[in-house]
């Protein structure tokens, strides 16, 4: 994985390959930021790199006022010293005949207030502006209020101004006003609205603004993979509070077989037979290939290895559509047709395949098997547009005899125009993904590989420009996964351009070189990031919202989020953004006191370990506080001048820490404990589909709690680096973008060069009335996670580290009345 992101600052040469997949790019690119992530109301403005300078007094870190917070930047925002309370007074207004657009952003504003801060404000209807009553306003020109509040404040709003999904937001005192210049515009100015409610001196406000805003791109997308049963709510909460807040109007849904066919229901069993063979076989790759050659990435995480009812996944599509995005189903076609082929083997491009990955294109049965699952698919989402995948084609041609003779170049083009004649004749557009238009990503005709047993195989090269502009219909929308300079992003996108086609970046992610100038270009009409492993909280917590919110900036704004600028403020986010994901608040936030415990007896180590240049010598000592946590900062023993717990992660070599620190006593039968804890340097938190059989150990583990209750039961709680915990100096390095997704960052002193940093894991006591007696704490040994790479196997195993404990708190169970 390249750490540094983006572009490589060492200018590595990376040659263009057919073997090259969209995933492989993506660690290329920016190795996934490390999951770094953006959020609204913390640190600085826009082009600065700098963290907030925190200072202590009388023991709480106090950070400068934060600014206000829309993301993605408006275009035009004016800050006022006005706040409108919110309380059970509060009023939205609608007319008399609200349409349904009015009546869906009430019920919408309503939950909101009621479900995240216990307010549920009145909604009434009226045919006049009240006069000096505390209301809210929110609708699109076509609202008969909107229209006279706009009339008589003169903002100029209308269906061209600001335009398509524009919006103009005003907070005053007395009135709160959202006006779309259509139903896409009010909505999204309600997202904006969403973002300025803030809980500040136990009063429910909203900051004093003046937005007109606007979109630069019309296509914001996501692509991920269908949601399995299990993490359908996660995908709900994803959608509302993460795509829909950051005004995302497109869904790239990824469906294979994980939703039951009544034509086919054998491709459903087919489906689970294959996800479970290769996961049991421990391989992010299928098993059996001929010849043991590469085969296309299997995706076997998509609907978590399952299928999910019709009814459920329409569910899904109308919760979407609720939330201003369009659905665009992705069904893969030609190539990775792992899910089409598992029972009909018979239509493989290569006979032998355990598991075919690729139909043969001049076989009649191919196409009727493919749009007999593409009707139903149609039936169910009733899409606008249909992605057709039809990248990686890295299987042996010309073994299936029906081929033989063929130009592959014209086999892909005619495979091309069959389905996008299916789609046509349904009124359905056509997406594809890019890369066998163009020579410069696949090479030219057949290409020559060697298996390690010796076998001889030839794959596709790229169509040639005469095949595309003959063969490829120009109405195709492309998915353009090749944007990288060092790649030659530019010409690709110009001769994308020549052909005729419009294109958006695929794969994208917030550190695309030249952005501005590249924008320009009038065919490229937005973008998408992907995620390209199971849909739920940890993978998408972890790795993810970096590239979701960084890519929503660009398209929205065109502001650029530098790397330090991302790194630095993501981590202040972190409990926002796992309140969304969650859906719920951890115990330290529900009003129940969170009370520190004296662990400094079992403290082993100084402030300063030079084995791995540990110098805490500058940290805080006494109450700290942070939100609603408190944390006791023991000062060290004056005997030993023992400050900290510290107990070491063995790798290849013996680590001279010892390995556990035993008997942490605690005594308590608690809501929660909260960890104050951080690790000694760098480890890796690698995207989850490096390991997808094994998705929690694709973040470093670097240790474990163990809790032990008095009953002597005991439960593990894993440490793991990105997930649980940073280093202490972290932000030292912030171009490296890492955050840490269950922890939050707790600022314990000011060491040489950066801030101290320690994060507050939260960990939920599933035995309540049982009391805790102990905790110990053990580090790893020789753990090893994830590859750098796709290869079917396990990496190298991790250098020596160490974790820090300074101190423990715990929330008080509540006591009967």
């Amino acid at each position: 994985m390249n750490i540094h992101g983006g572009e490589n600052p060492l200018k590595k040469t990376i040659p263009m390959s057919h073997k090259v997949d969209r995933r492989s790019f993506l660690g290329w690119t920016t190795g996934s930021l490390l999951a770094t992530s953006v959020f609204p109301g913390t640190g600085r403005p826009s082009g600065s790199a700098e963290i907030p300078e925190g200072q202590f007094q009388s023991g709480k870190l106090v950070l400068p006022p934060a600014p206000v917070g829309i993301f993605p930047k408006p275009h035009e925002m004016e800050e006022l010293p006005d706040r409108f309370l919110v309380n059970e007074e509060t009023t939205i207004i609608l007319p008399k005949a609200a349409s349904k657009n009015d009546r869906r952003l009430s019920r919408f504003l309503t939950d909101e207030l009621s479900n995240r801060y216990g307010i549920t404000p009145r909604v009434l209807q009226v045919s006049t502006l009240p006069e000096g009553d505390h209301f809210i306003l929110m609708g699109s020109i076509d609202n008969p209020l909107v229209q006279r509040y706009c009339r008589q404040h003169r903002p100029d709003i209308s269906a061209r101004n600001p335009g398509p999904e524009g919006y103009f937001l005003q907070v005053g005192n007395d009135a709160v006003v959202v006006a779309g210049s259509d139903d896409r515009g009010a909505f999204y100015g309600l997202q904006s609205l969403r973002q300025l409610i803030r809980k500040e001196d136990d009063k429910l406000q909203i900051r004093g603004v003046q937005v007109r805003d606007w979109p630069d791109k019309h296509f914001r997308g996501v692509y991920l993979y269908l949601p399995g049963r299990d993490n359908i709510p996660m995908f709900k909460r994803f959608v509302s509070d993460v795509m829909a807040q950051y005004k995302f109007n497109k869904l790239m849904m990824e469906m294979n077989a994980c939703m039951r066919f009544d034509s086919h229901p054998e491709l459903n069993e087919g489906w689970v037979e294959f996800t479970r063979d290769t996961n049991y076989s421990r391989f992010n790759y299928p098993p059996g290939p001929l010849h043991g050659r590469d085969q296309n990435s299997s995706h076997q995480d998509c609907g978590d290895g399952g299928f999910l009812e019709k009814a459920e996944v329409a569910d899904l599509v109308q919760w979407c559509e609720q939330h201003e995005i369009e659905v665009i189903p992705a069904i893969p076609s030609l190539t990775h047709s792992f899910y089409l082929l598992t029972k009909h083997k018979d239509l493989s491009e290569v006979p032998g395949d355990k598991w075919p990955d690729t139909y043969c294109a001049s076989n009649p049965k191919s196409y009727k098997l493919l749009f007999e699952v593409m009707d139903e698919f149609i039936e169910v989402v009733k899409p606008g547009m249909v992605h057709a995948c039809h990248d990686e084609w890295f299987a042996p041609f010309g073994l299936c005899p029906c081929c033989k003779s063929k130009d592959p170049g014209e086999v892909y083009g005619h495979d091309l125009i069959k389905i996008h004649e299916y789609l046509a004749n349904r009124n359905i557009n056509m997406a594809i993904w890019g890369d066998y238009l163009l020579e410069r990503v696949r090479g030219k005709g057949l290409r020559k590989h060697v298996t390690h047993d010796g076998w001889v195989y030839y794959s596709p090269g790229a169509m040639t420009p005469k095949q595309v502009k003959e063969l490829v219909p120009k109405d195709i929308l492309i998915f353009n996964w090749f944007w990288q300079l060092r790649w030659s992003g530019e010409s690709n996108e110009a001769l994308l351009d020549d052909f005729g086609f419009r294109q958006i970046y695929g794969n994208m992610q917030p550190d695309i070189r030249e952005y501005p100038q590249r924008i320009k270009r009038p065919t490229i009409i937005g973008g998408a990031p992907s995620a390209w492993e199971a849909t739920n909280e940890f993978n998408f917590g972890k790795d993810l919202m970096g590239s979701f919110l960084g890519c929503s900036s660009l398209l929205w704004s065109t502001d650029e989020l530098e790397s330090p600028q991302l790194s630095s403020t993501v981590q202040a986010s972190i409990p926002s953004l796992r309140g969304s994901l969650r859906g719920e608040a951890p115990p330290s936030e529900t009003g129940d006191p969170v009370v520190p415990i004296d662990i400094s007896p079992s403290f082993n180590a100084p402030l300063r370990q030079s084995a791995f240049s540990v110098d805490l010598g500058n940290m805080q000592t006494g109450r700290v506080t942070v939100g609603s946590r408190v944390f006791d900062l023991a000062p060290s023993s004056k005997s030993g001048g023992e400050g900290i717990i510290m107990v070491g992660t063995e790798g290849e070599t013996p680590n001279p820490l010892p390995r556990e620190a035993q008997g942490i006593k605690i005594g308590e039968d608690a809501t929660s404990l909260i960890f104050l804890h951080a690790c000694a340097r760098p480890a890796t938190n690698k995207d989850a589909y490096r390991l997808i059989w094994d998705m929690d150990d694709s973040a470093d583990l670097l240790g474990w709690y163990e809790v032990i209750y008095e009953d002597g039961l005991p439960e593990v709680i894993p440490i793991r680096y990105g997930v649980d915990l940073l280093e202490w100096n972290w932000r030292q390095q912030p171009h490296r973008g890492a955050y840490c997704y269950a922890a939050d960052e707790v600022m314990c002193g000011q060491g040489e060069g950066s801030p101290i940093s320690f994060f507050a894991l939260e960990w939920e006591n599933p035995r309540l009335g049982k009391v805790i007696r102990e905790v110990n704490l053990r580090g790893s040994t020789r753990f090893r996670g994830a590859v750098q790479g796709f290869e079917n196997a396990f990496g190298g195993i991790v250098p020596n580290n160490a974790v820090i404990l300074k101190a423990i708190s715990f929330v008080r169970g509540r006591v009967g009345q």
